[in-house]
C-alpha cells in the first residue's frame, strides 16, 4: 500500500485560493475607504450635532473589560473555526485519494475443475477436492467452477464465488469418495453409502460400453468458461450480447484437468483437438496425471504430458516425494503468481482522515456560537 496523498479534483482548492484572494482585495478596498480622511472628516461632521456616546466609559470597570476581551476571543476562535470548516470542505471536494495495491488482491481468475470419474481415478479425484476445500478458503475474488465427466459429463455446481456453496458441495463428494479408495473400502459401504456415490456420479455414464472420453470431457468443463468459443472466439469481440460491457477481458480462465488419459470409446473431441479449442480462447488447461505412479512413464502418460505442455499448460504427475494435495498446492501457486503479477493499483477516495477533522472543528465553532449568544 502507498500512504502517499493526491487529490483527484486540485482545481477545488484553486477555487478556494481565488474565493480567499477575492475577500481579503474586497477586505482591504473597503478598510482603505474606511481609512480616508475625507470619509473620516464626513462621519465627524455628521456627528457634531449628535450625542457622543463612548463605549470606553462604560466599559471602564474591570469586570467589563474582561468580558468584552472573552467576547472577542471567542469570537475570533468562532471565526478561525469556520474558516477551517470552509478550508477542510474544499479539501474534500478536492477528493483527496492514495494508491491502494491491497485493494488489487482481488483474484481475477475463473477456476474449472474437469474430474475424470471413471472407476480407477475417483481416489485421486477425491484427494483434488479435499485440497480445493483448503485452497477456497483463502480464495479473494476467484471463481470456481466443478464438472465431472466418464463417457458423457455432468456439472457439480457451475461457475461461482459463492464459497459457502463450494464448500458445502467439495465438503459433500469428499466425503462420499472417502469409501471409494480401494477396493477393500468399497467393500465395506453400506448400501446407502454406495447409492450416494451412485447418484453423484449420475450423469456421467450415459453412453454404453464407453468410459473417460477425455477430449469431449475436457470440452464440456470449458464451456463453463464465458470466453470458451468452438470457433476460438466468442463471436461478440469480448463484449457482452446482452449489455455491450467488456466480459472477459479481466477475467483468467483455466482448467483443471485429472484424468489417466485411458481413452475407452470414439469421442467427438481428441484430447489435442479440445486443447486448441481451449488456447483459442485464451484458457490455460494444467493437467494431473491420475494413473498409478507405476504407469508415470507410459505412453499414455507421455502423450498427455506432450499435448498439455505444447498448449502452454503444467503437467504434473505423482512421484514417491508427492502427493496429489502438493501438485493441486503447485499448480495453484504458480496461476496465483502469474495472476497477481498482471494486477495493477488503484486510486482510492480516502475521506476517513479529514470528516471526523471537519466534523470537530464544526462541533467547536458551535460551541462557540452557542457561548457567544449567551
Amino acid at each position: 500500500m502507498t500512504n502517499w496523498i493526491t487529490l483527484r479534483w486540485p482545481w477545488a482548492l484553486l477555487a478556494l485560493a481565488l474565493a480567499a484572494l477575492v475577500i481579503f482585495l474586497a477586505w482591504k478596498a473597503f478598510d482603505r475607504h474606511a481609512r480616508n480622511p475625507q470619509t473620516v472628516a464626513r462621519r465627524l461632521k455628521d456627528t457634531d450635532a449628535a450625542v457622543v456616546w463612548n463605549l470606553e466609559q462604560d466599559m471602564a470597570t474591570e469586570h467589563a473589560d474582561a468580558l468584552w476581551k472573552r467576547w472577542k476571543t471567542m469570537n475570533r476562535l468562532a471565526a478561525c473555526l469556520i474558516a477551517l470548516c470552509l478550508v477542510l470542505g474544499f479539501v474534500l471536494l478536492a477528493r483527496p485519494s492514495r494508491i491502494d495495491s491491497e485493494s488489487s488482491t482481488t483474484s481475477t481468475r475463473d477456476i474449472v475443475l474437469c474430474l475424470d470419474v471413471s472407476g480407477s481415478t475417483l481416489p485421486y479425484d477425491r484427494e483434488v477436492i479435499a485440497t480445493y476445500r483448503e485452497l477456497v478458503k483463502h480464495f479473494q475474488g476467484e471463481r470456481i467452477g466443478l464438472s465431472i465427466f466418464n463417457s458423457t459429463s455432468r456439472t457439480v455446481f457451475p461457475l461461482t464465488d459463492d464459497y459457502d456453496l463450494v464448500e458445502r458441495q467439495l465438503a459433500y463428494a469428499d466425503g462420499i469418495l472417502k469409501g471409494v479408495i480401494d477396493q477393500d473400502s468399497i467393500d465395506k459401504m453400506s448400501d446407502k453409502q454406495y447409492q450416494q456415490v451412485s447418484d453423484w456420479l449420475e450423469g456421467t455414464q450415459n453412453r454404453t460400453d464407453v468410459t473417460s472420453l477425455i477430449g469431449d470431457g475436457l470440452v464440456s468443463c470449458a464451456a463453463m468458461l464465458p470466453e470458451f468459443s468452438v470457433n476460438g472466439t466468442d463471436g461478440t469481440d469480448g463484449k457482452d450480447s446482452a449489455s455491450g460491457s467488456d466480459r472477459n477481458a479481466d477475467r483468467n480462465g483455466s482448467i483443471v484437468l485429472a484424468t489417466d488419459n485411458v481413452l475407452s470409446g470414439t469421442p467427438m473431441y481428441r484430447l489435442d483437438q479440445a486443447l486448441d479449442l481451449t488456447r483459442g480462447s485464451s484458457i490455460t488447461v494444467d493437467g494431473l496425471y491420475s494413473g498409478a505412479k507405476e504407469t508415470n512413464n507410459e505412453a499414455t502418460a507421455q502423450q498427455m504430458k506432450d499435448q498439455i505442455e505444447s498448449h502452454g499448460g503444467i503437467f504434473l504427475t505423482q512421484s514417491s516425494n508427492s502427493t496429489v494435495g502438493q501438485l493441486v498446492r503447485q499448480i495453484d501457486s504458480q496461476r496465483t503468481r502469474t495472476d497477481e503479477s498482471d494486477q495493477r493499483s488503484n486510486l482510492v477516495d480516502t475521506p476517513e482522515y479529514w470528516v471526523p477533522a471537519l466534523v470537530v472543528l464544526f462541533a467547536g465553532f458551535m460551541i462557540m456560537a452557542w457561548r457567544l449568544r449567551r
